[in-house]
């Protein structure tokens, strides 16, 4: 058995007394990890309860991992952002109108400033094992955004900040159009947050795992979601990095592109001697039949994944992104989980 670690994502983080429950019946599910996922406002306002959940969490024996979603639209997730909120001359822009996005631009001084702090806030306060990069990425200026990238031909960010930054670097404006050397810009600036932020992280909490989780795109030469982290063994090699983690797929998607987007995980996490993760899609989206989860956790297990999470809790039940059968869905993720654990990572 590869699967050393079993874990969801978790949003309530009100009240330690109600977490404790939920960790139990995680435990039950046979999850040894939570990714406790912090909106903006919950940092903001509920810091203290945050400290004692994670505490209850680490006391039961979960792994515990923090991952601040949504934050300004750089990470993944539905939360609103207080950055952009208060910061609206700070977004990333479309390249080729010109129009402010609803993101920040993580080149600015200003939100690099602001993740900086909440990083260390959170290194320096809150008991965990590690800090977990949730999808980074330059927003697509499109209507729709697609695991395929679609077809349209607009990029982010082209801000003063972003203009300012290139022209210092290569000796020219910047481009409208998205050439070599955008591409590369884009990528070194998208991975400088990240190898700074984990950096600063890992100075006040040395042993926490540093887990950056990228979009699974299918390829990099045909097809890439142009998200700044397509270079995947650019992130990879990154020292600061531990655990490689690629994100969730459609259980409507081929088995192929499961295999496909598993084995160049594995790859690169070997190739730069880190861990890997990979996801489940435990929300919104179920399969026909719920014992494909099993199928997919034993082809994980059988690849050599070490990490498996799933996106979310119950399977969302209660929000508007819940799988049709929520709760069938997570207990169907338990009993998968139970057969790839390795025993002796089980809580008893």
């Amino acid at each position: 058995m590869a699967v050393k670690e079993t874990g969801v994502s978790y949003y309530g983080l009100s009240y330690p007394e109600h977490a404790k429950k939920d960790f139990e019946e995680m435990i039950a599910h046979n999850c040894n990890a939570v990714i406790l996922a912090l909106t903006e406002f919950d940092i903001d306002f509920w810091f203290p309860n945050i400290i004692e959940i994670a505490k209850v969490a680490k006391g039961m024996g979960l792994k515990v991992y923090l991952d601040t979603w949504g934050i300004g639209k750089w990470f993944g997730g539905e939360p609103t952002s207080l950055f952009l909120t208060n910061n609206p001359g700070n977004r990333q822009m479309s390249a080729l109108t010109g129009e402010p996005l609803a993101a920040a631009c993580f080149n600015t001084p200003a939100f690099r400033d602001y993740f900086y702090r909440i990083v260390e806030k959170l290194a320096e306060y809150v008991p965990c094992d590690g800090f977990f990069y949730d999808e980074p990425h330059y927003q697509l200026p499109k209507g729709i955004a697609s695991i395929t990238g679609g077809v349209a031909d607009d990029w982010s960010c082209r801000c003063p900040v972003c203009q300012r930054k290139f022209e210092q670097q290569f000796g020219y404006p910047m481009p409208k159009m998205l050439t070599p050397e955008v591409v590369q810009f884009r990528e070194n600036e998208a991975l400088a947050i990240v190898r700074e932020s984990a950096a600063r992280f890992k100075a006040i909490r040395p042993d926490a795992k540093m887990i950056c989780c990228v979009h699974a795109t299918q390829n990099t030469y045909y097809v890439t979601e142009r998200r700044g982290y397509d270079n995947w063994d650019k992130v990879g090699k990154a020292p600061e990095i531990d655990v490689f983690s690629t994100t969730i797929i459609n259980y409507s998607l081929p088995q192929g592109f499961f295999v496909n987007i598993t084995k160049r995980t594995v790859d690169i996490a070997n190739k730069y001697g880190k861990g890997n993760q990979r996801w489940l899609m435990g929300y919104f989206n179920e399969p026909e039949n719920l014992d494909r989860i099993k199928e997919v956790c034993h082809l994980y297990d059988d690849m050599g994944v070490e990490s498996l999470f799933a996106w979310t809790y119950r399977g969302g039940h209660g929000t508007v992104l819940a799988a049709p059968h929520a709760l069938e869905l997570w207990d169907k993720l338990g009993e998968a989980y139970g057969e790839v654990l390795d025993p002796k990572y089980k809580i008893k």
